[in-house]
């Protein structure tokens, strides 16, 4: 198992872990984990990744800022440069590649993405490979939905799914669907 450096910020969400490494002289993210209600993400990371270290870099340092940032309302762009894939199947990069291109203030259905990336009816499988993105808020799988207008799953849990969306324009119905009009990748 390769061993990795985290650092960890602490967020209006709870405790954000980032697990990193450097690899030819550059610092590369290969894990986010955001905290969920009744589970911290320095309990998890301590409990998958036991051997891991505090440590940062300006790098690093400057990535947690635009995420506490991002949490905290502020627009943010992140780029895939400073991600590793390499832990990710091909249809998961895939997923996650579709998923990054989805702009704020926009969402999509697994469904749509799924169609989009040529897998009718592979909704699920969209659904599963979000599930297990390891860089939550860089590639924003906050912005995928059901096809109905709910909320799905996410990370961080619902109530901070609908938080993001909120903070990107994205309104609710009184029932507490999406109510958004504006799909990316809209396909019939």
């Amino acid at each position: 198992m390769r061993k990795f450096k985290k650092t960890i910020r602490i967020t209006r969400y709870g405790p954000l872990v980032i697990l990193w490494n450097e690899i030819e002289n550059d610092a590369v993210i290969f894990r986010i984990l955001l905290s969920k209600p009744a589970d911290p993400a320095t309990t998890r990371a301590d409990r998958l990744f036991p051997d891991v270290h505090e440590d940062s870099c300006s790098k690093i340092d400057s990535i947690a800022l635009d995420i506490c940032d991002f949490l905290e309302e502020k627009p943010i762009d992140f780029s895939l440069d400073i991600v590793n894939l390499c832990s990710c199947s091909e249809f998961q990069q895939r997923v996650l590649r579709a998923e990054y291109a989805i702009p704020r203030g926009r969402v999509s259905s697994y469904r749509s993405i799924a169609r989009y990336l040529g897998r009718a009816g592979g909704a699920r499988a969209v659904g599963n490979a979000l599930a297990r993105n390891p860089f939550p808020i860089i590639i924003p799988c906050h912005r995928a939905i059901r096809s109905d207008g709910s909320l799905g799953g996410y990370q961080g849990g619902l109530e901070m799914k609908r938080v993001l969306l909120e903070n990107e324009g994205i309104g609710f119905d009184r029932s507490g669907r999406v109510d958004c009009h504006n799909f990316f990748y809209f396909l019939n």
